[in-house]
């Protein structure tokens, strides 16, 4: 499956931002879908996982009560809402994906068959 990811930008702290992915190729929803980011100087982090129905998600204890992931099958789409955002959130975002029917623990171990280009998101103080 081929992932763009969009939606980044700047916003000021306790701002929000909605990013999405877009995803083309093969049959969305036999796909967990995921979230991580890499911050300036850091190692690539988890962000938020969600299985393929949607039924299940996970998250980051950092980004739990902030970010919120979903989904829409019918549009081929995954979304990542994030609020009450801070200055440590600045980072490239990455939507990734599973391998086919893989469940979402396989997002949340980093075993992922695709990933998108990235979208910067810069939180200013």
């Amino acid at each position: 499956v081929q992932l763009q990811a969009s939606g980044g930008g700047l916003v000021q702290a306790g701002g929000s931002l909605r990013l999405s992915c877009a995803a083309s190729g093969r049959t969305f929803e036999d796909y967990s879908m995921g979230w991580f980011r890499r911050a300036p100087g850091k190692e690539r982090e988890f962000v938020a996982a969600i299985s393929w129905s949607g039924g299940s998600t996970y998250y980051a204890d950092s980004m739990k009560g902030r970010f919120t992931i979903s989904r829409d099958n019918a549009k081929n789409m995954m979304y990542l809402q994030m609020t009450s955002l801070k200055p440590e959130d600045t980072a490239v975002y990455y939507c990734a994906a599973s391998r086919p029917t893989a469940p979402i623990k396989a997002v949340i171990d980093n075993d992922l068959e695709s990933w998108g280009q990235g979208t910067q998101v810069t939180v200013s103080s």
